[in-house]
């Protein structure tokens, strides 16, 4: 079993049938077809993913048809936040059962005015309800997103009493000195970013690579800043296409869309709105991806 997610990880899309349930045949398809281009594993019910639209239910049922169809289990994450300790114990549980041990956390979103200990708790609470030290736990930080953030001595406290079970932390603030700081809190833990634009320099710093969105659409580019190549003004652009619209995910599916013919991916579950059509975005991303990266 790995001890933590390293290298190339993609936080994937969710595609959806017409009736709005997961197109889990899709969905493996989709994940295959990305560790045929280099990826490593890949997370579900992400930010990326639409998480917080889908109950525990949902997300294990897909993890069942994704091994199904052949997605091994050791290269599969999975989203667990939820406002509801008992729905991301739950969820562990679940996931545990099939094989899947990597589940990163949110800590619980609904109230912004917790305190530092009382997200520790939450955590803790998960951690203990769970009880198996076959969890590998990610902390998950994406403050302007979920409204809470998670403070560097949590991660540190939480690694120390929990030890190996608490893998790592996902730092998507955008803020390259938030991942310093987290760094330095907490060295042991595998901290990946969700910035395509800091990966090469977290990657020199010591971080433990990626898990990101816009590997669904380019990732080439983001392989590219793994290897450290001298691609991170196209990285760039490439984000900038997709995160200047109003809606960062129905966008990304609209490009989905137009990259594979299938119009299923612009199905969006509610309260988002589908785009009608991303072949404008693919065409910006499809100069920015060429020539080939070496």
């Amino acid at each position: 079993m790995a001890e933590a997610i390293r290298g190339f990880w993609v936080a994937s899309a969710t595609p959806l049938t017409a009736d709005g349930q997961v197109d889990n045949a899709q969905l493996a398809r989709h994940a295959l077809q990305l560790f045929g281009k280099g990826v490593d594993g890949v997370v579900l019910f992400g930010t990326t993913g639409e998480g917080t639209s889908f109950n525990v239910a949902e997300r294990v049922a897909t993890v069942e048809a994704l091994l199904k169809a052949g997605v091994a289990a050791p290269r599969i994450g999975i989203g667990g936040g939820f406002p509801a300790v008992s729905d991301a114990v739950a969820l562990t549980r679940g996931v545990l059962s099939l094989g899947i041990n990597h589940v990163l956390y949110l800590p619980p979103y609904f109230d912004r005015s917790v305190t530092p200990e009382g997200i520790e708790d939450a955590f803790a609470a998960i951690i203990d309800g769970v009880a198996d030290d076959r969890l590998r736990a990610y902390l998950y930080h994406i403050p302007q997103v979920s409204g809470v953030a998670i403070p560097p001595p949590v991660a540190a406290s939480l690694r120390k009493r929990y030890g190996k079970v608490v893998a790592g932390l996902k730092d998507s603030s955008g803020d390259f000195r938030q991942f310093q700081t987290f760094r330095a809190a907490a060295p042991e833990l595998a901290i990946t970013v969700g910035n395509e634009a800091d990966i090469a320099r977290a990657v020199a710093a010591g971080g433990a690579g990626t898990i990101c969105g816009m590997a669904n659409v380019v990732p080439d580019l983001v392989k590219g800043m793994l290897r450290g190549a001298d691609v991170e003004a196209r990285m760039q652009a490439a984000i900038d296409v997709v995160i200047k619209t109003p809606s960062f995910l129905p966008t990304l599916k609209a490009i989905l869309a137009a990259q594979t013919g299938d119009a299923g991916w612009l199905r969006v579950r509610p309260p988002l709105r589908p785009l009608s059509d991303g072949t404008a975005f693919k065409l910006k991303l499809d100069e920015l991806t060429s020539p080939a990266i070496a």
